[in-house]
C-alpha cells in the first residue's frame, strides 16, 4: 500500500494534467515553447505514473482494469471483475 502523501501527489498531478491538457496543446501546435515551459512541471502528462485505484502500488499495473496485478488476483477470486476466473485445465 502507497502511502497517502503519494497518492495525493499523483491525484494532483491528474487534476493539473487535466486542466492544462487543452492551453498545452495550443502552445504546442503554436510551438510556443518559452510559455510552455513557464506553465507547473506537474502538469505535463509525462509525470503521470500508472498506479493501482485501489492501493497506490506503482509496480505490476494491469492497464485495462486500472489496478495492480495483487488487487487483480483477489479481486478476480471474489468474483468482483466479470468475465474473469481462475484457469484450470
Amino acid at each position: 500500500m502507497a502511502k497517502e502523501s503519494v497518492k495525493a501527489r499523483q491525484r494532483k498531478r491528474e487534476a493539473l494534467s487535466a486542466k492544462f491538457a487543452e492551453k498545452r496543446a495550443a502552445l504546442k501546435a503554436a510551438g510556443d515553447y518559452r510559455a510552455l515551459d513557464l506553465l507547473p512541471k506537474n502538469s505535463s502528462p509525462v509525470r503521470l505514473k500508472n498506479r493501482c485505484q485501489l492501493t497506490g502500488r506503482p509496480r505490476g499495473y494491469m492497464r485495462y482494469f486500472g489496478v495492480s496485478r495483487v488487487m487483480f488476483r483477489e479481486m478476480a477470486l471474489q468474483g468482483k471483475i466479470p468475465g474473469v476466473r481462475k484457469a484450470s485445465w
